[in-house]
């Protein structure tokens, strides 16, 4: 799918979300990458063989803080 040098990872790797933005719809909170995995603003995926992965992001930023 991805036609970029050097290629994107695919939506198997462990580092898929480096791969290129295709199309970005902010105002609804996703993006679509070249490898085809859909990346949600909260940090959930969704994946082209449909599967899902969970929201992943660390604590907020203040609550390191304390």
């Amino acid at each position: 799918m991805c036609q970029h040098q050097p290629t994107c990872p695919s939506a198997a790797a462990t580092d898929r979300e480096a791969a290129r933005v295709l199309a970005c719809f902010p105002e609804q909170g996703w993006s679509l990458l070249c490898n085809g995995v859909i990346v949600f603003e909260d940090t959930g995926e969704l994946l082209p063989d449909g599967s899902s992965i969970a929201p992943h992001r660390g604590p907020a930023r203040h609550a390191l803080v304390a």
